[in-house]
């Protein structure tokens, strides 16, 4: 089992429990995605990461494989209630942690680009995004600073 480093914490503050979920699970994830971009988990495709407080998600993000094998990171979503807490941050350093024998690639909202960098992706080019990863943004007909989305890229690696 790979041990995560996690942020420190108060004394009065419960740690929260951060693991990738189940296929059982994916229901709970979604619930909580609903009015989140219409992210749905599907684990055929997906691996999901979680932060869970008194068993209730409070943060989530999704890495999903697609047909070609290209690895996409999206997803990361924590509820307001939840947010300023570094939940985000445990649940992305799980997903890099789990997936690091992929390049991982991404778009990030342009206000979160530090944040991501935080986890080794660089600003790439539009261009060298995998075919089905660019093709989710077609819409922005190459526009990417008017989407206010940044493309972003990790190497395999720890």
């Amino acid at each position: 089992m790979t041990t995560i480093a996690l942020p420190e914490i108060e004394a009065d503050e419960v740690r929260p429990e951060v693991r990738e979920l189940t296929s059982a699970e994916f229901p709970a994830a979604n619930e909580v995605w609903r009015d989140y971009h219409g992210v749905i988990g599907d684990p055929g495709w997906d691996r999901v990461f979680a932060a869970f407080l008194s068993g209730r998600i409070v943060s989530l993000a999704r890495c999903r494989r697609h047909p070609d094998g290209s690895m996409e990171v999206d997803g990361v979503f924590t509820p307001g209630a939840f947010r300023g807490r570094g939940y985000a941050h445990m649940v992305m350093n799980a997903l890099v942690v789990a997936c690091h024998n992929d390049d991982l690639y991404m778009y990030a909202v342009e206000s979160l680009a530090g944040f991501y960098a935080e986890f080794g992706f660089i600003s790439i080019p539009e261009r060298d995004l995998p075919p089905p990863i660019r093709e989710r943004y077609v819409w922005a007909a190459g526009n990417m600073e008017g989407a206010e989305v940044r493309p972003m890229f990790r190497r395999a690696g720890l």
